[in-house]
């Protein structure tokens, strides 16, 4: 009950909100690829649904032969077209003849184009959003280069031979640009080493085996941390300070009876002192040294912050004009598709545990921001629109991938499977995916109470 009290329900609702919001978005556009193409090709249409609806729906109304709806199951959508056998099983229907304006009446080459119709809106609708978000916001960093004070070398950094102050210059050879990208960077490349600065002598690291599986489980975390000096930025109204004062400037040098340099000598103390006070100690005008307590609250918030490290090391912006944001649109959205094509690939190889991995929609929702971003919510549209495309493309029953296949096949060898056949397939790959969202939510709430 405490855990659950302690949740901050305010930003939940945010990340709730954007998380609605964004995958709605990329259902009706991906179910409004089959619909359009289905229309095209003159088959009826008998349904579209935002969310699934069974036994009842929030809200629905018939325009025409189709009927228009919002389900109250936030798991996907569905676009219902006559004589094709999907998640609504209608079998009553398929023991009739076939009517012209049946899908299973259409030639193998318009089936094939409405089922990966969905798929390739998802990809349009990704490199589109990478071009405008380069377009409006450009690309914005920290150089990795002005990272001087090094890192702070977490358990599993020491364990490949990192110590506080290495400065990382190299992953795998190559050059790291981007502040904050080390980890993922290890990652997503599999990278058999890294290059370290320590005090002027480049030394290069051995990754071994195995710790790419950790890195994993510690979801980036427990490697290493930017170091950076604490100096006052900011002081709230609800800051409660006593026996002494803050000033924007001011550098913190001390905690209770701690030596601070950095910002990784206190950084996870801080949870220690909820409800307490502590004592800053502090450097004013490079020469005073002033103390302050400080009252930390039941969330461990004490309303004073810091700079950060865009204040401290400046930022690099990278501005594109349309045209220019095109090619930039591309290859952002397949530089996102390589990248995650590599995580499932070591899903499969052992390479990443998937009780560490694997999550529901709780994981993805609290991967949106607690505040309202427009460029996050669109970068990770963008960047769950070629995720969602791929995952539908695997040739699986029940998925759009799956539909495909079976219509290759007929398409190569000129038979088509019988009924019977693609009702126990649609079967098969519907207790396969439900098993997989039940696992995966499953995992999710293990978390949370763990």
């Amino acid at each position: 009950m405490n855990h659950l009290l302690a949740i901050n329900w305010g930003e939940v609702g945010i990340k709730a909100a954007q998380f609605i919001l964004s995958f709605s978005i990329l259902i009706v556009l991906h179910e409004f690829g089959h619909y359009i193409t289905a229309k095209w090709f003159k088959c009826r249409v008998e349904k579209f649904y935002l969310f699934f609806n069974p036994w009842f729906s929030l809200w629905k109304k018939k325009k025409g032969e189709t009927e228009y709806g919002l389900g109250w199951i936030p798991l996907g959508g569905y676009v219902k077209i006559s004589g094709m056998i999907d998640e609504s099983m209608d079998k009553e229907a398929m023991k009739k003849p076939p009517e012209p304006y049946e899908f299973r009446s259409k030639p193998a080459w318009q089936r094939l184009i409405i089922m990966l119709a969905g798929i390739i809106v998802n990809v349009i609708l990704a490199i589109v959003i990478f071009i405008f978000i380069l377009w409006i916001w450009g690309d914005k960093y920290v150089p990795h280069s002005s990272l001087k004070y090094g890192v702070y070398a977490d358990s599993l950094g020491r364990s490949i031979g990192m110590k506080d102050g290495d400065i990382v210059i190299a992953v795998g050879g190559k050059p790291v640009e981007k502040a904050g990208t080390v980890g993922a960077e290890i990652a997503s490349r599999e990278a058999e080493s890294i290059t370290v600065d320590r005090s002027g002598e480049k030394i290069e690291l051995k990754i071994p085996a195995g710790f790419i599986r950790k890195l994993n489980s510690n979801r980036m975390g427990g490697f290493s941390y930017n170091r950076y000096p604490l100096i006052v930025d900011s002081i709230l109204e609800k800051a409660r300070i006593s026996n002494g004062t803050l000033q924007k400037g001011d550098k913190l040098i001390g905690f209770n009876d701690k030596h601070v340099e950095y910002n990784t000598d206190i950084f996870r103390d801080l949870e220690d002192y909820k409800d307490s006070t502590a004592v800053f100690t502090l450097l004013r005008n490079e020469k005073d040294t002033v103390k302050a307590e400080i009252y930390f609250d039941k969330k461990a918030r004490n309303f004073v912050y810091f700079k950060s490290m865009e204040d401290l090391f400046g930022t690099k912006h990278i501005s594109y004009s349309f045209i220019e944001s095109i090619p930039a649109g591309f290859n952002r959205c397949w530089q996102t598709l390589g990248r995650y094509m590599t995580g499932l690939r070591q899903l499969f190889t052992g390479k990443v545990n998937p009780n560490d991995s694997v999550g529901s929609v709780l994981s993805i929702g609290g991967i949106y921001p607690g505040i309202w971003d427009w460029q996050i919510f669109w970068t990770l549209t963008a960047i769950f629109s070629i995720i969602l495309a791929f995952m539908n493309i695997l040739p699986i029953p029940g998925l759009d991938g799956g539909h495909a296949l079976f219509t290759l096949v007929e398409m190569i060898t000129g038979r088509k499977p019988s009924d019977k056949f693609l009702e126990y397939a649609q079967i098969v790959g519907m207790v396969l995916l439900l098993g997989l969202m039940a696992y995966a939510l499953g995992l999710d709430i293990w978390r949370i109470f763990k």
